[in-house]
């Protein structure tokens, strides 16, 4: 007696040295809502592109701010206001908003290196005729509404390179809608900004504060006054919205259910010790499965998080299985020594299931699969070390005794239902069968959980703004940066050439930026030397209405331009440019790749048959991201269904070798298969197109049924102990049942496609269970397995 003590007291020990242990690793893990979790660790090339801009790219760092609500003029001060605030803070690298302030690092690398930066700068432009035809366009542009920005800049600019910049840099031909120099939506009724994020698209905790700083900018800047409101959205609005709304309804889900099956379990046991005791697996293997995926994988992702009310079903069987079973006069000790095979075998084969995706080369499955595991096998070990140490004395429950008659009668009358459960099976095979490839979604968009609103309200504003989107790109390679941007410049005059045929509305490249160095040099040279230049001027101001000794820092600033070193990246230092050309000219291995996102794809196909006939464009690869994605989703999904055929197999297998039976196989395996042929069936007739994430439900299906099925065929010595038996299954199911229906109801598709798949499919492996059992379970006979 003394030994079983003292290994109990060991267990207890391990256990809440465990709990501390997992605890402060749960305290130290973050959160993230990266969606490439689920994109492949070792992709193709252009996937990696891929999974590159949905983490890092351009597009992930992207805030689109709308300012709607208020009268046209307040807007466009709001406007003003906001992007003033927002200029110069750490968290932000550009805003832009039509204003053409000309103001800090980015006003000054422009201002100064123009003549290098400038498309438009060519020998003629420098010619006499070619001044003057600039200088006569500039007294023209003096007596328009511009007039006194160009004054301010004439005498250093008057071939107004600045503007040609500005203009190619910032798409004013293909840009907003505007008023007084501040962009606006198509009818008017919105104030435009695009504010670029200083911090990668997956950083959730600076993106939150990049945005918590946008909104308390403009709340100062509207006061007390006014109605305006602020809207925003973007990769990184949608993130941050997701890992709360997933952490809301994770949280809120776990509450529910766990009130819930607390109630049920209350009502069972009668006694609030033996209830706290029955929660005990599934809040340990919880916390257990979460800190092992933190110290696996650095982070946790959301839906990772949001799956751990799941545990909360499976898990809680455990107990109740124990207590439930655990007759007057015996100990739970030898409750626990008589259902520990099956119970050993049904966690087996939980974990054959969940180990499959453990193999999986997207690590958001794989983090899944992990807690999955870890969780269950944690919960199982709590129960068989450290529940029996903290039962009451003499501990037995009275009323699932009462309530067992019933169900055992219930059970023996179900084989009668096993051709109507033939049928049933037959025609949903059938229906999955007509509805073929269609019942899986072919669509990364699938597993996104972003409310449809947002996402009409997201293209609407990338339409008024003119913003990049995820869309189109186009790459192209070489083995260094110098190559990689001459490459960029080669592909300039086509793609000019389909914006002049609104083919597309515009597009960026890292050459707007910083040309090549031979580029450059041609602009350089283009510049004349100093006496040159002065008789051409002096030639140009024939006649016009200008000072001869006006254009003086004109000539000063081309001569410096024409000797002074060429550009390099280290030059865009302390600019926010710096970050548009990191993101868009990136390192690929060995090798640089430059991205030119296009916007405004109108015609995609007649765009590729376009850039496929054009020699210019040759080398260069347009990237749908949305096929790409989709493809890289189906490969995904391909995967996932060859891992989880694999799991079914080893499940398969488990049983073969523990049950030692082709019958008793049979009776396990069928109540199974049949349970996950008639949810996926029962899905797609409700109108679901099932994803992976129902596969994953699936999974959990078979891992939940196996213990039904077991417990069903398990032969007990005794009625009583039968009896016992039907109503531990029947509680438990209940339990699974609302642990998983809770999240049915999530917003989140994610959960709500996981909740709904293992709610139904639980409840039909308990009915199938039932319905495929030996019809004289009890009797001392066939206890090899339990």
């Amino acid at each position: 007696m003394t030994a079983v003590v003292r290994r109990a007291g060991w267990g207890i020990a391990l256990w809440l040295a465990g709990l501390i242990a997992c605890g402060l690793l749960v305290a130290r893990t973050p959160i993230t809502a990266d969606l490439s979790a689920f994109l492949p660790r070792s992709p193709s090339a252009t996937q990696q592109l891929l999974v590159d801009q949905l983490r890092d790219g351009v597009v992930s760092r992207l805030i689109l701010v709308a300012i709607e609500g208020d009268a046209p003029d307040r807007l466009t001060g709001l406007s003003r206001s906001l992007a003033a605030r927002l200029r110069g803070n750490p968290l932000v690298a550009a805003v832009e908003n039509g204003e053409r302030t000309g103001r800090g690092p980015d006003g000054a690398y422009l201002w100064t290196n123009r003549y290098l930066l400038s498309p438009a700068v060519a020998p003629d432009r420098f010619t006499a005729a070619g001044l003057r035809r600039a200088l006569e366009k500039d007294l023209r542009l003096l007596q328009s509404p511009a007039g006194m920005a160009l004054k301010q800049a004439l005498p250093a600019d008057p071939t107004a390179e600045i503007l040609t910049l500005t203009d190619r840099m910032l798409g004013d031909a293909t840009g907003p809608a505007s008023r007084d120099g501040v962009w606006v939506s198509a009818d008017g009724a919105r104030a435009l900004l695009l504010v670029q994020t200083a911090a990668a698209g997956f950083d959730l905790d600076a993106q939150q504060k990049t945005l918590d700083l946008i909104r308390g900018s403009f709340d100062e800047a509207r006061g007390t006054t006014g109605s305006a409101r602020l809207v925003v959205t973007g990769p990184g609005v949608f993130s941050v919205q997701t890992r709360d709304r997933i952490e809301a309804d994770a949280t809120r889900s776990s509450i529910i259910a766990t009130v819930l099956v607390a109630g049920v379990l209350l009502l069972v046991y009668r006694s609030l010790r033996v209830l706290a005791l029955s929660l005990l697996p599934a809040a340990t293997g919880t916390l257990a499965g979460i800190a092992a995926v933190g110290l696996g994988f650095g982070t946790v992702h959301g839906i990772t998080l949001g799956f751990g009310v799941t545990l909360l079903g499976e898990s809680v069987d455990y107990a109740i299985y124990l207590f439930t079973q655990t007759q007057p006069g015996s100990p739970a000790r030898h409750t626990l020594q008589r259902i520990w095979p099956t119970l050993l075998l049904g966690v087996a084969t939980s974990v054959a299931g969940f180990g499959s995706m453990m193999f999986s080369s997207f690590s958001g499955l794989a983090q899944l699969g992990l807690f999955s595991i870890t969780g269950l096998v944690v919960a199982l070990a709590v129960t068989r070390w450290v529940l029996p140490s903290l039962l009451p004395d003499g501990y037995s429950t009275e009323r699932p005794a009462r309530l067992a008659p019933v169900l055992t009668a219930l059970t023996r009358s179900a084989p009668a239902l096993r051709l109507p459960l033939a049928a049933v099976t037959l025609l949903s095979l059938a229906w999955l069968a007509h509805q073929g490839s269609a019942v899986w979604s072919a669509e990364l968009s699938s597993l996104s959980p972003v409310a449809e609103a947002d996402q009409r309200l997201d293209e609407a504003l990338r339409r008024d703004l003119g913003a990049p989107d995820a869309g189109h790109l186009l790459i192209t390679a070489a083995d260094t940066v110098e190559e990689a941007l001459a490459a960029a410049e080669r592909l300039a005059p086509a793609l000019d050439a389909l914006a002049r045929e609104r083919l597309i509305a515009g597009y960026d490249s890292p050459d707007l930026t910083l040309p090549s160095q031979a580029t450059q040099r041609m602009r350089q040279a283009a510049l004349p030397p100093p006496d040159q230049l002065r008789d051409a001027l002096n030639q140009a101001l024939q006649g016009l209405p200008f000072r001869p000794d006006a254009f003086a820092p004109f000539l000063a600033d081309a001569e410096k331009a024409r000797m002074q070193p060429l550009l390099t990246p280290a030059n865009l230092d302390g600019t926010s440019l710096k970050l548009k050309f990191d993101s868009l000219l990136v390192r690929h291995g060995t090798g640089w790749t430059a991205m030119l996102p296009l916007r405004g794809v109108a015609d995609p196909q007649a765009l590729a048959a376009r850039l496929a006939g054009d020699p210019a464009l040759r080398g260069a690869i347009l990237l749908n991201l949305k096929e790409e994605s989709d493809s890289l989703y189906r490969t995904y999904r391909q995967e996932a269904l060859a891992l989880a055929v694999l799991g079914a197999v080893a499940i398969t297998l488990l049983l073969a070798a523990a049950l030692r039976s082709w019958r008793s196989l049979a009776v396990a395996v069928m109540p199974l298969a049949a349970a996950v042929v008639v949810t996926m069936a029962l899905l797609t007739a409700l109108g679901q197109t099932l994803s992976i994430f129902h596969l994953v439900g699936l999974l959990l299906v078979v891992g939940v049924g196996s213990n039904y099925s077991l417990l069903f065929q398990r032969p007990e010595p005794s009625l009583p102990l039968r009896e016992r038996t039907v109503a531990s299954v029947v509680i438990a199911n209940l339990c699974t049942v609302i642990g998983f229906g809770t999240l049915a109801f999530s917003g989140i598709p994610v959960l709500h496609g996981i909740g709904m798949t293992v709610a139904i499919g639980a409840f039909l492996s308990l009915a199938f269970a039932a319905v495929l059992s030996r019809r004289n379970p009890a009797g001392p006979e066939a206890a090899s397995h339990g």
